[in-house]
């Protein structure tokens, strides 16, 4: 009995630590900040639908899929839809990061860069097993969807997804327009 009770708090820590966020669970809080120092969290977004991207230079289709969110996130702004796209970069260099979205800003207007640098951000998205990830939140700041290593094939579900959720009906004190992308 001993043994199980010495056993049991150590089995109970690995299950924190490596456990991984579902649909319906409210996510960490922390974004990161922008190169700039702004501070991203979910709760700061609440009342829009926001969408994580974990990306990173390495990722072929990541690169691809960028452009396309910024689309996203142009076209929710000019109808002034409430998205939210934040773009993690995910494990690389700092010097790497900073010289990426130095080249991307101009061409990706809107969409709130932020940094991974050890990979902590993303283990509850289950970054570990492969990028890219794309987490996308009511705007309650709850989980609605968690994809890993998707790819070209599943952009209309992707895009299928965003539009549910800006079209899902709000309380009272949220503004809502769900014409959609």
């Amino acid at each position: 009995m001993r043994r199980i009770a010495a056993v049991l708090p150590g089995l109970l820590f690995c299950l924190v630590v490596h456990a991984h966020v579902q649909p319906g669970d409210t996510p960490p809080d922390a974004l990161d900040t922008t190169q700039e120092g702004k501070e991203v969290t979910v709760s700061s977004l609440r009342g829009k639908v926001v969408v994580v991207s974990f990306w990173a230079t390495r990722c072929g289709y990541c690169m691809k899929e960028m452009p396309v969110l910024a689309k996203f996130q142009s076209l929710a702004t000019q109808r002034g839809l409430p998205l939210q796209v934040v773009s993690i970069n995910y494990r690389e260099d700092r010097h790497v990061f900073v010289n990426t979205v130095r080249v991307l800003r101009p061409l990706l207007p809107g969409l709130l860069m932020t940094w991974d640098r050890d990979g902590t951000l993303g283990k509850p998205y289950g970054t570990a097993r492969g990028i890219p990830v794309m987490v996308m939140l009511h705007r309650d700041g709850t989980i609605a969807h968690i994809h890993v290593r998707y790819g070209e094939d599943m952009l209309d579900t992707l895009v299928g997804e965003i539009n549910e959720l800006l079209a899902e009906k709000q309380s009272p004190s949220v503004t809502d327009n769900a014409s959609g992308l």
